[in-house]
């Protein structure tokens, strides 16, 4: 198929990458350590790691993985903590040892966390103290024989960890009690690694690098196996893309979604550190007032984000005021961006937030929109380097441009397939390669793709198609409006409804004033036809509102 798209990209990016440039994650992360050294890599709570410290401390902890755990290429090892600067020291010594990482969500129940540890097999975790009483329940159920355990201030030099750790204990008594029957402590591992040997392991594009679960919006979460190609494809695919408009070495860009999320791991974690950036590791973004504090102490130059996180923001005083005279480049990815906070970001900052599009199952850029862009254009922008998206009917035929249908893509950065699932698999990806992502789009006559919903967000109104996207970006556009999820809920007459949830910024704001607004900005069959006011609604971890569990939440209603 042609690839239209590429008479809009940038002089500088080029059509496709040599993914051979690096043969394995561990050969990646080798060099930068090497090219970047004493640079500064990552920050958390006052304390900088250099790229060198982190390459070292990383060598002996696999030392410790393949000595004393006597873990090999191919076990899995789970990793379980927010984002502190022990993860991109696990992670490091997980890829270099040629061990494939678990990323676990930290606040996972210990039914979602058993689920995960039995269905990886994994036989190793890392996790922070915090959690420890999750894994207390369900670890003698799973195949996990060595556990490390860390404490928040850990790699936080001197009194200032020390400090850290009895805070966060005693004082905010953030760590439930646990127990652990066999346990290390992560300072030990360290300091035991320190004294091994640390040996290379043969790694090539097709080993496995990570079991990536998808977030389960659809059943049971499944993982997604990433090898080593996939992953040193898509870094190279996002670096391509960005280098010619940043400075190597130069770049410090914050870090609030979690890197265990596969876009925070790829985009910032690993895609940065082939840059040499400096991220500024954000532990708990939820607390808008702290977060602000810490980018006030900072000359940042990227950020990456979800739309809720921009949303809270640009409604912060304190966010309005910091300094934007460094900032460079705003990326927003894992849902839709909506034009209002676009918008209000751009007045704010005089930064675009520039819209991205990728799946955990494709590593997961799959299209960025260039940085030439300046302002919001409601697309996902332009498929990436060696990339081919394709707009395909339920049939599996290949849509003209123009045509709205399910979108395809085919690239080096597209799974292996799913762990010990061939059926899921072979209903993801067609025998021909193309990888079915569940999401609605079409590709205009430029090139740009559109994202126009979940496949199975859809509604079903009187046989019209009503996207949610749509409703939610005009419900938001309203000026006492915060945040609005909406969603399909059956209907005699019509098949389905429209409900809409909404949480306000003016308490005043009716439900009447709401539905004229919709009204006025809607064809009829868009229309709510039911509005319900929240204090909040259920998102994510990283942020992304949970149409899911509204539906789920609206059936038990009716039920009860």
């Amino acid at each position: 198929m042609e690839k239209i798209w590429l008479k809009n990209y940038p002089k500088e990016v080029p059509a496709e990458i040599d993914i051979n440039e690096f043969s394995s994650l561990y050969d990646l992360i080798k060099q930068s350590c090497e090219k970047y050294n004493d640079k500064n890599a990552y920050w958390n709570f006052g304390q900088p790691l250099s790229f060198t410290d982190v390459f070292v401390k990383a060598k002996n902890l696999a030392a410790y993985f393949q000595t004393v755990m006597g873990l090999s290429k191919g076990d899995r090892i789970a990793i379980m903590m927010p984002n502190c600067l022990q993860y991109p020291v696990v992670l490091f010594a997980a890829l270099s040892a040629g061990l494939v990482v678990v990323n676990v969500n930290p606040l996972y129940t210990a039914r979602e966390l058993k689920h995960q540890l039995v269905d990886s097999e994994a036989n190793a975790v890392v996790i922070l103290e915090n959690f420890a009483h999750t894994l207390e329940e369900v670890v003698n159920q799973t195949n996990v024989k060595h556990v490390v355990v860390t404490k928040l201030g850990d790699m936080v030099s001197g009194i200032k960890g020390t400090l850290l750790n009895f805070a966060v204990k005693y004082i905010k008594r953030m760590v439930p009690s646990w127990k652990l029957n066999h346990f290390v402590e992560f300072n030990k591992a360290l300091n035991i690694g320190s004294t091994l040997q640390f040996k290379e392991v043969e790694l090539t594009h097709d080993d496995l690098a990570f079991l990536q679960y998808t977030g389960g919006t659809t059943g049971l979460s499944k993982g997604a196996m990433l090898t080593h190609g996939n992953m040193v494809a898509n870094i190279l695919q996002a670096y391509n893309w960005i280098k010619h408009d940043l400075k190597e070495g130069e770049e410090t860009i914050i870090t609030a979604l979690p890197l265990y999320h596969i876009f925070s791991l790829t985009a910032n974690c690993l895609t940065f550190l082939l840059l040499g950036g400096y991220n500024i590791l954000i532990t708990n973004p939820k607390d808008i007032p702290g977060f602000v504090k810490i980018l006030k102490q900072f000359k940042f130059t990227v950020f990456t984000g979800v739309n809720t996180l921009f949303n809270a923001l640009i409604h912060n005083d304190n966010f309005r005021k910091l300094d934007f005279s460094s900032f460079k480049f705003t990326l927003g990815g894992g849902m839709a961006v909506q034009k209002k906070v676009a918008d209000d970001w751009y007045k704010i900052t005089k930064v675009p937030l520039l819209e991205a599009y990728g799946l955990t199952e494709t590593s997961p850029a799959v299209c960025i929109n260039p940085m030439y862009v300046r302002e919001y254009n409601g697309t996902i922008g332009l498929p990436i380097s060696s990339t081919e998206v394709a707009i395909m009917d339920d049939d599996k035929n290949i849509l003209p441009y123009g045509e709205v249908g399910e979108i395809a893509v085919k690239g080096p950065q597209v799974m292996k397939g799913y762990w010990n699932s061939p059926e899921e698999t072979k209903k993801a990806i067609t025998e021909d390669g193309w990888f079915l992502t569940g999401d609605m789009g079409v590709i205009d006559n430029e090139g740009f793709v559109k994202i126009v919903d979940r496949k199975k967000d859809m509604i079903l109104v009187s046989g019209f198609n009503v996207y949610p996207n749509e409703i939610e970006d005009v419900v938001v556009s309203h000026k006492d409006v915060l945040e609005a999820a909406a969603i399909g809920v059956p209907d005699e007459r019509s098949g389905e409804i429209i409900k809409l949830f909404v949480v306000k910024k003016n308490p005043e704001l009716s439900e009447s004033e709401l539905i004229k607004y919709c009204r006025d900005n809607l064809t009829r069959y868009k229309i709510p036809k039911i509005v319900e006011f929240r204090d909040e609604l259920p998102k994510t971890n990283v942020g992304k509102i949970l149409r899911r569990a509204l539906k789920e939440e609206d059936l038990k209603q009716k039920a009860s």
